[in-house]
């Protein structure tokens, strides 16, 4: 029994470290970092053409007719001197009029590929780019004004080679569900990587709004995501990764948990590719501090084998002490919570069905990937649009 219990307790605290521990640490230590090293004023926006550094927005779109024209516009509302900025739309084999829509709407370029997933489709757009710093959106992101110039600005660092800024996710409309706390865990994850940033780079990024200097632009593995992949492989080349929050991004969010499951099983499809097989598991070139920050991620995907072996040696110390009843019938209740909240609609609850199906999600990922391997290929998710 001995051997359970310390495994029991690995487990949970792993679990209390990752989801608790971790963020408090990073708060902590970005404190310290503040008050021996000031943060430096953000770079100011260039005021004339000269000035700025030649941007290519590269935005992959998949059947986006319905959003693409308001896509340029919102690019072409964008803070930054006129001339400087390319508009670059690639059509993943779209079978709508996205193509025309965005030409019509004044795209640069508008680029129409056969069918070949996003990541091959944001190769194309970054070989046809003219800019220095390339940009990447969602067709269904809106930046404010500020953003571009915001994100930019990172780059005044000649050490920075990514930078990512903020999406925050919003209800999709009038008599949405707000089953979905996607938002929630955004704010959480957002949080976790402005501290990161501070200290030294983060170990992820989001595909809303993100851009990379055109020299560090990589093509990987079709079945792989800039989002994950440029941050810890950049690093490993020397580079920083920065977060910007003051470049700000809205998307709609999937209206109901259970298409937030399956929005999840098929990102996170894309994320285990590069984990077991991406060089994101090597430590070389991560560095000290690093390091411990992508051992938290790599924590972050443990957790659901950590909840099941939590489950199984629980029940199996139950008659060993008052405590493993006490812990049994707290995962018991997360559970149970988690079955309750569509008839009890209580936050505590929805966040707790949240976080059950997320990490379910992202086993069932894993499943995926072992039996079948990752398509290439994305849909677009139901009511995002």
């Amino acid at each position: 029994m001995i051997v359970v219990a310390v495994v029991f307790w690995v487990c949970v605290a792993l679990l209390l470290y990752t989801h608790a521990g971790y963020p408090l640490a990073l708060s902590a230590a970005a404190r310290l970092l503040a008050k021996a090293a000031p943060t430096a004023p953000s770079a100011a926006p260039p005021t004339t053409p000269a000035e700025a550094p030649m941007v290519s927005l590269v935005i992959a779109a998949h059947d986006e007719g319905d959003v693409i024209a308001a896509k340029v516009a919102n690019a072409r509302a964008l803070d930054w001197p006129p001339g400087r900025l390319e508009v670059i739309v690639c059509s993943d084999g779209s079978s709508d009029d996205t193509v025309e829509r965005a030409r019509a709407a004044g795209a640069d370029v508008v680029l129409d590929l056969a069918r070949a997933g996003k990541t091959r489709t944001q190769d194309a757009g970054a070989a046809a780019a003219r800019g220095e710093l390339l940009a990447f959106s969602d067709a269904n992101s809106s930046w404010e004004p500020q953003a571009l110039a915001a994100l930019a600005g990172a780059f005044a660092d000649p050490r920075v080679a990514y930078a990512c800024g903020q999406v925050r996710f919003v209800q999709a409309g009038e008599g949405s569900s707000a089953d979905n706390q996607e938002g929630f865990y955004w704010r959480y994850e957002m949080a976790i990587r402005e501290r990161e940033s501070r200290l030294a780079s983060v170990t992820a990024g989001n595909g809303a709004i993100y851009a990379v200097r055109h020299p560090n632009y990589m093509v990987i593995d079709a079945v792989m995501d800039h989002d994950l992949f440029f941050p810890f492989t950049l690093v490993k080349a020397g580079w920083r990764a920065v977060y910007v929050p003051q470049a700000r991004a809205s998307e709609k969010m999937v209206p109901s948990i259970e298409g937030e499951f399956a929005r999840k099983r098929r990102m996170w499809g894309h994320v285990w590719p590069m984990v077991l097989r991406g060089g994101m598991l090597m430590p070389r070139g991560y560095g000290l501090l690093y390091g411990w920050m992508m051992s938290h991620r790599m924590l972050r995907y443990a957790a659901p084998a950590l909840h099941v072996v939590a489950l199984v040696t629980n029940a199996i110390l139950i008659g060993q002490g008052t405590v493993y009843v006490v812990c049994l019938a707290a995962q018991a209740a997360l559970l149970l919570g988690a079955l309750a909240a569509p008839l009890v609609r209580w936050r505590a609850l929805l966040l707790a069905r949240y976080y059950v199906l997320m990490n379910s999600a992202l086993a069932a990922a894993l499943w995926d990937y072992l039996r079948h391997g990752t398509p290439a290929a994305w849909e677009t998710p139901e009511g995002t649009r």
